[in-house]
């Protein structure tokens, strides 16, 4: 089984050196990593020229935002699964990829996901919130659910069938698209109970009041364009849900 592994990056030549060592130190090793460039200007384009070796595929290109990015990775994967590795993230331990793969093997799922960690960009060793799932459920996402995006893994076959990431979203286009997938579509999907990947906090969602009024009206419209009827506080109980990560530090 051969997972298609994208890193999109703009302007990371701070934090994509981490990003690189954390995906060469898989144990799985049936991987295709491609790594989509928004045409950066302070040196992460020469860094990934330098480590070429373990890229099997580069883009550097301008884009109109992270989620075209995100698209042209997808138009070039081959692999069986994909998934996401943001470029200033790292795996939680070196067999994230081989338990992946294992997972899908072993529960014959559409998808995957797991927890997610988010740490300080000075320390990542130094935890700031816990993202800790239960067994899936479909009807969660009704009461604000989404699982979290970095962890979530999906079979090819089904993002050619059912479409990539809606560049019409700014903020949410990840949030539409499992909403799609999950939801509408009904795909099948195993929770994986261990942390996957660790986040540096400052996630474009989160960055300021008016970024989280913008990618709250935008979930109401994941929810309107795909047909889907949710609870009129569907949307408003989706923030709220993250309160309790701050207390799970452990």
């Amino acid at each position: 089984m051969k997972i298609s592994l994208i890193t999109v990056c703009y302007n990371a030549s701070k934090t994509i050196d981490e990003t690189l060592d954390s995906v060469k130190n898989q144990t799985y090793k049936n991987v295709e990593y491609i790594v989509v460039d928004g045409r950066s200007s302070d040196g992460t384009l020469e860094i990934l020229k330098s480590r070429s070796e373990q890229i099997d595929k580069l883009i550097s290109e301008k884009d109109s935002g992270i989620y075209d990015a995100m698209n042209k990775g997808l138009a070039i994967a081959s692999g069986d699964i994909v998934g996401f590795l943001n470029a200033d993230d790292v795996f939680a331990d070196n067999d994230i990829l081989e338990l992946i793969a294992r997972t899908f093997d072993a529960e014959r799922t559409d998808s995957v996901f797991g927890d997610l960690q988010y740490v300080s960009a000075q320390n990542i060793g130094k935890v700031l919130r816990n993202w800790k799932e239960k067994k899936y459920k479909q009807s969660r996402f009704k009461q604000g659910w989404m699982p979290p995006h970095p962890t979530f893994y999906v079979r090819r076959e089904l993002l050619e069938k059912w479409g990539g990431f809606n560049t019409q979203f700014k903020i949410s286009a990840d949030y539409e698209l499992m909403l799609r997938l999950l939801y509408k579509h009904g795909i099948s999907s195993f929770h994986i109970p261990r942390i996957l990947v660790k986040m540096k906090v400052g996630g474009k969602s989160n960055q300021s009041i008016k970024n989280r009024i913008i990618a709250n009206k935008e979930d109401r419209l994941a929810w309107e364009i795909n047909g889907l009827k949710r609870f009129p506080f569907t949307t408003a109980l989706k923030p709220l849900r993250k309160i309790n990560q701050f207390w799970l530090k452990t």
